[in-house]
């Protein structure tokens, strides 16, 4: 029956073609239908001729009705799934609505940048950047007496506890797309605001009235590009891009301490297990006598190397190493465990909430301690991007 349905419905196509030669202009959706003949999945198939006859109901004389759904550009084959999809939908962009844009068969950088029109959320919807924890931390030393070489940057000593609480907050939102690929239908560039804030909180200390040890505050503004190439080792790079970031933590002298940057990014991946980005910085000049933190790359790095592994649906392993790209080698290294909590919520994505181990060893930990060496080990609970 469908191949009945399929032969009758190309006739009607070509009889339409022939009243248009002739002075009837047919619609500006006929040449769709060619679309549905390089789909090779059948109930697709159908369902998109469905459409296009539904379309092509007043030329045909046939009695109107409902047009079924759109096709959405997860039920076309990865060959159909470029311009022949723009072409069946009326709007591209309801591409992008009519997917889950989180979990859909998308890869994971694609889904968490929205590389893709299939992965595209919209904008000015809140989403997660870096994990949001709380957390209780340990640490081989505290800083009592935070300083820095700059005149006046030196604080009086406060009984800090070695033990701590943290909390991590921090969410993105995409205000802007399509800059240099408007005109591509699958392909979607974006420029993200970001906002994250890192608190020590000297929750064990009632002596001091638990006081707030320092908050880290880190606006920024990217632009993230899909940049498209397969890479040696089965790998392929999916996006590059560059950020505006600030870093301050908000205080008064002595304990003031802030940067500015200039970021190059980017990401690859391979499969759906692994995962690399890079980053590279430079910072923006200040005056030396207004420079809270000088020499600050020096301590904690001009670049940045991060590696994920998925072992499976729930656990994942992340090693983040910084380095300052000279001969003494200063930065940092990171190691995160986190562990899904609880059933998934969409499709075969895990939990976003988390059991999460960290443990960090260098320099910058905080803006605060950012020329003091600290090893530290945090356990809490994150929620990832959702």
């Amino acid at each position: 029956m469908k191949q009945i349905a399929i032969f009758l419905i190309a006739t009607c196509a070509i009889w339409t073609g022939a009243r248009a030669q002739v002075g009837t202009e047919a619609p500006a959706q006929d040449a769709s239908w060619l679309v549905c003949t390089r789909l090779n999945d059948a109930p697709a198939r159908l369902a998109c001729f469905d459409r296009w006859a539904g379309q092509q109901a007043p030329a045909l004389a046939f009695t109107p009705r409902p047009a079924p759904p759109a096709l959405a550009s997860e039920h076309l084959p990865a060959a159909a799934n470029d311009t022949t999809a723009a072409t069946v939908l009326e709007k591209p962009e309801q591409t992008a609505a009519l997917t889950d844009c989180h979990s859909g068969p998308q890869s994971g950088l694609s889904r968490f940048w929205e590389l893709e029109a299939s992965s595209d959320c919209g904008r000015f919807n809140i989403r997660g950047y870096r994990p949001i924890s709380l957390s209780v931390v340990g640490s081989d030393s505290v800083n009592t007496a935070p300083s820095s070489p700059t005149a006046g940057h030196t604080a009086s000593y406060q009984p800090y506890l070695q033990t701590e609480g943290r909390i991590q907050l921090s969410v993105r939102t995409k205000i802007a797309s399509g800059f240099l690929t408007h005109d591509d239908p699958v392909k979607r560039d974006s420029l993200w605001f970001a906002y994250s804030q890192q608190s020590y909180w000297q929750i064990f200390t009632p002596d001091l009235s638990r006081p707030f040890r320092n908050t880290d505050h880190e606006p920024e503004l990217m632009y993230i590009v899909p940049t498209d190439a397969d890479l040696p080792g089965g790998w392929r790079l999916r996006y590059s891009g560059v950020s505006l970031n600030h870093q301050s933590n908000g205080q008064s002298l002595p304990l003031s301490r802030s940067w500015n940057r200039v970021i190059l990014m980017a990401g690859a991946e391979k499969g759906d297990r692994f995962t690399l980005t890079g980053r590279l910085w430079q910072r923006m000049p200040e005056e030396a006598d207004s420079d809270d933190n000088p020499n600050i790359s020096d301590y904690v790095g001009r670049a940045e190397i991060t590696g994920a592994w998925n072992l499976d649906k729930v656990n994942t392993l992340t090693v983040s190493v910084r380095h300052a790209l000279k001969a003494d080698a200063n930065g940092s290294i990171r190691i995160d465990w986190l562990r899904a909590i609880g059933t998934p919520s969409r499709s075969s994505l895990a939990s976003g909430l988390r059991f999460h181990t960290q443990l960090f060893s260098g320099y910058g930990d905080s803006l605060l301690d950012y020329n003091r060496r600290r090893t530290v080990l945090s356990i809490g609970l994150s929620l990832v991007d959702w």
